[in-house]
C-alpha cells in the first residue's frame, strides 16, 4: 500500500469501521450507507482528498444483501493517491445520502446512479432523469431489466412499437 495512503485508510477504518481491501495496487474501504457523508467529509477535510473522480455502481441481483455497491473514487491532487470507497446497499429501493454537500461534482454523477441503477439519493436537490427521456420505465442498467429488440419508431408504425416496447419486471 502507498505509504501516503496510510494514515488515511487507518483513521477512516477505525472511525467508521471500514473494511479495507487492497487489489491491484488500489485500495478500498467499504463504508455502511449511515457514515459515507462523514466518511468523505473526513477524506477531504483531514487526508486532503479533494477530488470526487468518480461515482458508479454494481448491480449483484440475484443476490439481495447487498443488491449494489455505489463505487466512490477519490483523489489527493496534493498526494497524487486515489482512495475507493464502496458501499454496500440492499434491496430493490436502496437509497444512501448525497454527497453534494461535500463534493459539489457528485450532483450529475447521482442522477446518473438514479437512472440507471434506481439507487435514491437522499438529500440531492434535483433528482431526476439526465440520460434517459423523462417518461423511461425502469433503470436498464439493473440486471432484471428486460433484454430485448427495440424495433425502430417511425410516423407510421407508432402504435405497433408500442405495444412491443419491454418493460421492466416490477
Amino acid at each position: 500500500m502507498n505509504e501516503k495512503l496510510l494514515p488515511a485508510v487507518k483513521a477512516l477504518s477505525e472511525r467508521f469501521a471500514a473494511e479495507s481491501h487492497e487489489y491491484a495496487g488500489e485500495v478500498w474501504l467499504t463504508v455502511s450507507p449511515e457514515h459515507i457523508v462523514d466518511a468523505c467529509k473526513a477524506a477531504r477535510d483531514e487526508f486532503k482528498f479533494n477530488l470526487l473522480t468518480n461515482l458508479s455502481a454494481v448491480d449483484y441481483w440475484p443476490q439481495e444483501t447487498p443488491r449494489f455497491h455505489v463505487v466512490y473514487n477519490l483523489f489527493s491532487s496534493t498526494d497524487q493517491v486515489s482512495l475507493g470507497l464502496r458501499v454496500p446497499l440492499d434491496g430493490n429501493a436502496p437509497h444512501l445520502p448525497s454527497l453534494i454537500p461535500v463534493y459539489p461534482g457528485a450532483n450529475w454523477w447521482e442522477r446518473e446512479g438514479w437512472d440507471m441503477f434506481g439507487i435514491r439519493f437522499d438529500g440531492h436537490p434535483d433528482l431526476r432523469r439526465i440520460l434517459m427521456p423523462a417518461d423511461w420505465e425502469g433503470h436498464p442498467l439493473r440486471k432484471d431489466y428486460p433484454l430485448g429488440y427495440e424495433e425502430v419508431q417511425f410516423t407510421f408504425n407508432v402504435g405497433d412499437v408500442e405495444i412491443r416496447k419491454p418493460r421492466p419486471r416490477e
